[in-house]
């Protein structure tokens, strides 16, 4: 799959054209004479926005700075009707290393936290969002303590074969409190992530990948165009259904009291797209469209 994937034309095509829309949104950032840097990169490639933090000489790790930066892109991705799937990445070669703890060392009172967790910014910006659209992490290098923790605020992670997750933060005794302690059991089981949150130590994209908090595993070098195009691929599918399967999902996990309510809320998201999209879909199928497993 690996070989494939790197043969791509497309595939190709698309890392080239994403190289020189990087390297003209970074020229062009800061100031409008382009000196500086912004913290967090946004681009758009047709209905993607891909969300890229910036601060690679400190392993992409997030200050009071580039937390409010990326609720921002975060907020904006939400709120733009004309966007379907976010992919967050770390440019530099890591994802993210975490909360910039020089930063809070150096300044213990930069860091203003808000302690009602129904409101943002949290600790590392965006971690207290619910998203009505899909989000996908591209993970490269680290992805540790908070970084760890916004990973875990995407549906779904394309990790590079040298990734590394952990709790990171265990050694330093600094809390999850992004999100961590209530996402990671969730997605991987309890055991496995006390098995993270106690002992604090690095995990490998393979056994992320068994413990199903990877879910696709790609060389090194190819987390964001394969997150661009899995990305691609998910903007494809009729919308309104493919999110209200998404909602449900997410509803029976974390809101939901009991299964009969799971169930009556997937219902009542489901009926609301028989008329405009399966009915639709129905007559795509009764043609020959997409059969035999065929996207």
């Amino acid at each position: 799959m690996s070989g494939q994937l790197l043969r791509s034309p497309a595939r190709l095509l698309f890392r080239g054209a994403l190289g020189s829309r990087r390297a003209a949104t970074a020229a062009g950032a800061g100031t409008p004479g382009g000196e500086g840097k912004k913290n967090v990169v946004t681009e758009r490639h047709g209905t993607i926005m891909t969300i890229g933090i910036n601060r690679p000489e400190a392993r992409n790790a997030v200050n009071q700075e580039t937390a409010a930066n990326l609720l921002q892109a975060f907020t904006s991705f939400e709120d733009d009707t004309s966007l379907t799937v976010a992919v967050l990445h770390g440019i530099g070669g890591n994802f993210c290393a975490g909360y910039d703890l020089k930063e809070l060392a150096h300044n213990p009172t930069s860091i203003k936290l808000e302690q009602d967790v129904t409101k943002c910014p949290g600790p590392m910006g965006p971690s207290r969002m619910k998203f009505s659209k899909p989000v996908i992490a591209a993970v490269s290098g680290y992805a540790v303590a908070g970084g760890l923790e916004l990973s875990l605020l995407a549906d779904l992670r394309v990790v590079e074969q040298s990734a590394v997750f952990g709790v990171f933060c265990r050694r330093f005794g600094v809390p999850l409190i992004d999100g961590g302690t209530v996402r990671l059991p969730r997605l991987i089981g309890l055991s496995r992530a006390l098995d993270l949150i106690l002992t604090g130590r690095p995990v490998g994209a393979q056994e992320a990948y068994e413990f199903g908090l990877a879910n696709r595993i790609v060389p090194n070098g190819q987390a964001l165009q394969s997150a661009v195009e899995l990305a691609n691929q998910i903007s494809a599918f009729p919308q309104q259904c493919m999110r209200g399967d998404r909602s449900s999902a997410y509803y029976s996990v974390f809101d939901a009291t009991s299964f009969t309510e799971a169930l009556q809320f997937e219902f009542d998201a489901g009926v609301q797209v028989i008329s405009k999209e399966s009915l639709p879909g129905a007559k795509k199928f009764s043609l020959g469209v997409g059969r035999g497993g065929k996207l």
